[in-house]
């Protein structure tokens, strides 16, 4: 039996900036999170993982929830023929409002 190839997963230096933005605490979680839902199949929906229907303000067709009542959000690109996922951002939820960053964006 052969083993699939697993996805290589890159961040965006906005993402990186992003992930800066949030308590340094969490940064294991997120971390821990994108390896284990996106590296096998970063483009099959999950409960947590869902396909976005409008492509979000920093491009990203895919969303990943995550964290303590899913408060963290991960967006990204997933290219299957390259095997190659792309975090694009990384936000915090707090109430009705998406922090991307220091920008902060209503849901």
């Amino acid at each position: 039996m052969s083993k699939r190839r697993l996805f290589e997963i890159v961040f965006d230096t906005d993402a990186l900036d992003h992930m800066a933005a949030i308590e340094r605490k969490y940064d294991s979680l997120i971390r821990r999170a994108i390896d284990e839902q996106l590296a096998h199949e970063p483009d099959t929906p999950t409960r947590n993982r869902k396909l976005l229907l409008r492509e979000a303000t920093v491009g990203a067709t895919w969303e990943l929830r995550c964290g303590p009542d899913n408060r963290f959000r991960v967006f990204y690109d997933a290219h299957a023929n390259e095997r190659l996922v792309v975090i694009l951002a990384i936000a915090r939820k707090v109430g009705n409002d998406l922090l991307v960053g220091k920008e902060k964006f209503e849901l």
